[in-house]
């Protein structure tokens, strides 16, 4: 049975949809005012395989990813840009699309855009006013007053009185306590604003969240995940919000992935380490990052380096060395007996590492069966190896595109297919004139652009290295 760590409770259990056979899951999306960098990749990845695995283990799933398009950053950014919000915002969901797409995140069934929604926050918002979890400050704000909600800190386990000793008051601060927070900012000369009963302005981050999700998933659902970052004070203050108005509990199932590391420090533009999706993507596959981030349970610490990607990326070439050139089943279907240690793996809170761990002992059976002329059963292993790569968004490139691609979009600006297609075919001519050393001498040229030659009898097949 699938059992979840839940972020709530701090343990595994096994996971009972409200609603059984569905499940209604929340992840909180890019705000979008730049590229994603390799911390949201691992997050988008992460909840990507989660709702693959559970469409796989039969659940009837509505996963909702949102878009934050008004926030502080933005109307900074747009500033910044001399740009229209709506302008920066369509151009960077844009770009956002474009680097999911190439790391093979299937889209959300409902992506919901915040600017979308005001009519769900206002009302929202009136619900916290009605009932006097929020109030009107004197500068035309809305603040939810914290310490009426008994249970807040119960997600992250914080306390308000250890809260209170760290709570910075800003200058002009009119709050009725440093802790609370703001659901609505009254409007600002030349930014975005909204009219509202209280007074125009926009949403703050927290509330759109609550709006968004219960619009698309009702008042109380089964799954709501992001990055270990947002547990506090985001989801905190989401669960606040949400449980004041409604009256009762918001979601079953909280999760959270790890933190990415680089060479062991925090990624933060500060200290110069910080990578965006398409950075990664000059020097390596798109699945190469895929595979990386996948390789480690997601509620462990990620730590990227060049010698870590180099590292996936000599494991993801292996895969598709031991696929390449044998004729797959493309009717087979998931042999249950056999796929069952990799079931047990995912089924267990999503551990994809143990799960990696079984499909490298099938491609280390597939490299024993070619070897002993088994080219038949290897075949039948090998189909049955990529219907469970497919699971996790894996191994479903043809071998040689993925092994032609390898190296990512810089080492394409080298020789193109079409000038290795025509060395070949020169050294092919040269072989038949005997011109041996014309022969070896295309083999080093390509050798030196880091184009590996296999010549078989079927003739010679070439590969990125």
């Amino acid at each position: 049975m699938l059992q979840i760590y839940n972020s709530m409770t701090r343990a595994k259990a096994p996971f009972e949809p409200i609603d059984a056979g569905k499940v209604r899951m929340y992840v909180c999306g890019m705000t979008v005012y730049d590229l994603c960098h390799i911390g949201h990749a691992r997050m988008i990845v992460v909840f990507d395989v989660v709702s693959r695995y559970l469409r796989e283990r039969g659940y009837d799933v509505t996963y909702v990813r949102n878009i934050t398009d008004i926030d502080d950053k933005i109307i900074q950014r747009a500033a910044e840009n001399d740009e229209p919000v709506d302008v920066l915002t369509a151009r960077t969901i844009d770009l956002m699309h474009e680097d999911l797409d190439r790391l093979g995140v299937q889209r959300p069934d409902i992506e919901p855009r915040a600017t979308q929604h005001m009519d769900e926050i206002l009302d929202l918002i009136q619900r916290l006013l009605d009932n006097e979890m929020a109030y009107r400050t004197s500068g035309g704000d809305i603040c939810f007053r914290v310490r009426q909600f008994d249970a807040y800190g119960k997600l992250s386990g914080k306390s308000l009185d250890d809260l209170q000793s760290g709570a910075r008051v800003e200058v002009g601060d009119d709050k009725e306590d440093p802790l609370d927070f703001v659901l609505w900012k009254a409007a600002k000369p030349g930014e975005p604003a909204w009219d509202a009963p209280w007074g125009a302005g926009r949403p703050g981050w927290h509330i759109e969240c609550s709006a968004m999700s219960m619009t698309a998933l009702g008042e109380h659902f089964d799954i709501h995940g992001g990055g270990q970052d947002l547990r506090f004070p985001h989801h905190e203050n989401e669960i606040a919000q949400s449980e004041c108005a409604t009256g009762h509990t918001f979601v079953n199932v909280w999760m959270h992935n790890g933190f990415v590391r680089v060479d062991e420090e925090k990624m933060s533009k500060s200290l110069g380490n910080f990578f965006t999706i398409r950075d990664v993507l000059k020097d390596y596959h798109p699945e190469v990052l895929r595979y990386f981030i996948i390789n480690s349970h997601y509620r462990s610490p990620l730590n990227y380096s060049d010698e870590t990607l180099d590292q996936a990326r000599a494991a993801l070439e292996g895969y598709y060395l031991a696929l390449e050139g044998l004729d797959l089943d493309q009717e087979a279907t998931i042999d249950t007996e056999l796929a069952a240690p990799f079931y047990a793996a995912m089924d267990d809170d999503f551990n994809t590492a143990e799960a990696l761990a079984v499909l490298s002992g099938m491609r280390r059976e597939i490299n024993s069966l070619r070897q002993e002329g088994e080219v038949g059963r290897a075949a039948e292993l090998a189909s049955q190896l990529k219907l469970l790569g497919g699971i996790l968004g894996l191994f479903q490139l043809e071998p040689l595109e993925f092994l032609r691609g390898i190296g990512g979009d810089e080492q394409k600006g080298g020789l193109g297919d079409s000038e290795i297609d025509a060395l070949l075919e020169e050294r092919q001519q040269a072989r038949a004139a005997k011109n041996w050393a014309r022969a070896d001498e295309i083999r080093d040229m390509l050798k030196e652009n880091n184009i590996v030659l296999d010549d078989g009898a079927g003739g010679t097949r070439w590969r990125r290295e």
